[in-house]
């Protein structure tokens, strides 16, 4: 069924791009200077952000048609799990998000590294969602 192949290998994108901020692009900016750090993550994140959220929509719209098709829950599980990362986004990491935003770089402080890394943190429940999700997709192909 193409739709929920179309599913997995979104939510594998997802997956891969959520990991590889928590295991290669947080750690090389922690290891700059706090003005530096704030600088690099503001574009960042606007770029990920946008990348992140619409794979997970259009996953999620892909195992909810192949939920509709195959009428097999695994695939709306799937759809569910991977569309939880609008909610978790919006309510978990938004108000961090929000304050770093709203920090200019030439007034970033200890704190400001502090609230990065406490973001690296609750960005790796993007990558959990997202492998969760991939891994139930994987299932319901079978």
């Amino acid at each position: 069924m193409l739709a929920g192949q179309l599913a997995l290998t979104i939510a594998a994108v997802f997956t891969g791009a959520a990991v590889y901020i928590n295991v290669a692009e947080q750690p090389a900016r922690l290891q700059v200077d706090n003005r530096s750090l704030l600088a690099e993550w503001k574009p960042a994140y606007k770029r990920g952000y946008v990348m992140q959220a619409s794979l997970a929509f259009v996953g999620g719209l892909f195992g909810l048609l192949a939920y509709l098709t195959a009428l097999d829950w695994r695939w709306l599980l799937g759809a569910i799990v991977l569309l939880a990362n609008w909610p978790y986004t919006l309510f978990v990491i938004a108000p961090t998000n929000n304050r770093l935003m709203k920090t200019a770089p030439d007034a970033a402080t200890d704190e400001t590294r502090r609230m990065l890394e406490r973001w690296g943190a609750l960005h790796a429940g993007r990558s959990a969602l997202g492998l969760a999700a991939t891994l139930i997709f994987l299932w319901a192909q079978r």
